[in-house]
């Protein structure tokens, strides 16, 4: 289906981006996204198909033709032997969690947001905390793409491996996705153990939490001493045995607290800068501890109604905290006001070239402000110090970083912008983001 969308505006989540494609298409098959690439390429313009937005950057912003991905999505195969599924690549993440539910299956790990399309997600480096995999393009089996000539690749660690390789993360400047096959598990429950700490207790017993728990996560409250740090153990209980926290309980934490009145006591920070400080300090004293078991989505997964723009950054490891306690002083010493909390999280090492964990475990440092604030004294301020640590920015989150200084912190960035060259060499699937980060 086509439609002319001159006054068509495609903006992502958070509001910061948006554009004006010339043409908007909702292909049905993959010969429809065929069609749509060769029919760009012979007119010398470009095609992207955009998610759900959730980038925080304009990776997905269309210059001529936006395909939409609401007709490319469900569960393809199920391969029980193998323990792979197969999903259409504009599948939103929460619906595969809920078909995996129904088979008795699961995906190992994923982050706290599951609005994104599975193409969305993988090719922007979207990753949770701690387990065997932190990211999800390093659970992928194989994948399938139209690439910028209009040839379908089927690619996998057998079938065409050096696409495979480096197109798990391949920001939307390889081809377009049409399928994933991801590795996957029993269904399993997670018991998730939240509670509040101070932050030298939590930074002191911080590696003791990772060796012992399966995912850490921790919130600090800006302008305070106090985080909430949350800990997920897999369990040996049968699906069916979790014990979930009440209707009640999870409405008042996941409902009324963490989106209605967080999110009216930001427009009240944005309102009143002074005030942020004293909100966080109430915030942090009224955090309560409580445990519970449920699926494993069900427990990694939470809502998360209240717009924000994201700078988020992963550090090496070893210095992880060291670049946290800077951060902080940095903030300490800053007249902003910071009324969203730091999230901080882990991951192993892994071999996906584009990945920010790729060939080393990795500390994730992630910054929020409201969707309506201004971002950049806040990030710029923040970005020069975790650059010099080391740092590499999540794709999907805001961040100013180019091709020239991102090279030399992947090892293979040539062999991506090479494999890039291979399979559009015409620019089919550029715009003016991946000319910034990639080159032209």
């Amino acid at each position: 289906m086509t439609a002319r969308a001159h006054d068509h505006v495609w903006r992502n989540w958070s509001g910061l981006e948006q554009a004006v494609p010339r043409q908007v298409e909702t292909p049905a098959s993959v010969a429809a996204v065929v069609d749509a690439v060769r029919r760009a390429r012979e007119d010398g313009t470009t095609v992207k198909m955009a998610g759900t937005g959730h980038s925080f950057t304009a990776i997905a912003a269309p210059e001529h033709t936006l395909l939409r991905p609401d007709a490319l999505s469900g569960v393809l195969a199920v391969d029980r032997e193998a323990m792979t599924v197969t999903a259409r690549a504009g599948t939103p993440l929460k619906d595969l969690n809920l078909a995996l539910e129904r088979l008795g299956l699961s995906l190992h790990n994923m982050g706290d947001i599951a609005e994104q399309t599975l193409a969305g997600a993988t090719s922007t480096g979207t990753h949770g905390t701690g387990g065997t995999a932190a990211g999800l393009a390093a659970q992928l089996a194989g994948l399938e793409l139209v690439t910028g000539t209009g040839e379908v690749l089927r690619a996998s660690a057998t079938e065409h491996p050096d696409v495979f390789d480096v197109a798990r993360v391949g920001l939307g400047a390889l081809g377009i996705l049409t399928s994933l096959t991801f590795h996957v598990e029993p269904l399993f429950v997670v018991e998730a153990h939240e509670q509040p700490m101070t932050w030298e207790r939590a930074l002191g017993s911080y590696d003791e939490m990772v060796a012992a728990a399966h995912h850490v996560d921790m919130y600090w409250f800006p302008h305070t001493d106090r985080l909430l740090v949350k800990q997920n153990v897999r369990t040996d209980l049968e699906p069916g045995e979790q014990r979930p926290p009440s209707r009640l309980a999870s409405w008042w934490e996941d409902e009324l607290v963490s989106n209605s009145v967080f999110g009216g006591l930001c427009r009240a920070g944005s309102r009143v800068p002074a005030l942020v400080p004293r909100i966080n300090r109430l915030a942090g004293r009224a955090l309560s501890e409580r445990r519970y078991s449920d699926l494993a989505h069900r427990v990694f997964v939470t809502p998360r109604r209240v717009r924000f723009r994201e700078m988020e950054y992963a550090v090496p490891r070893e210095v992880g905290l060291d670049v946290l306690r800077e951060c902080r002083r940095v903030i300490d010493a800053s007249d902003w006001r910071i009324a969203f909390p730091v999230e901080v999280r882990t991951a192993r090492a892994d071999d996906v070239p584009l990945s920010t964990a790729h060939g080393r475990d990795s500390l994730y440092l992630a910054f929020h402000v409201p969707a309506g604030t201004d971002h950049r004294p806040f990030f710029g301020g923040l970005e020069p110090l975790l650059r010099e640590a080391g740092g590499r920015p999540h794709w999907g989150k805001v961040h100013t970083r180019t091709a020239a200084d991102l090279a030399p912190a992947y090892e293979r960035f040539g062999d991506v912008l090479a494999m890039r060259e291979r399979l559009d060499p015409d620019r089919v699937f550029a715009n003016a983001h991946l000319r910034r980060v990639l080159g032209d």
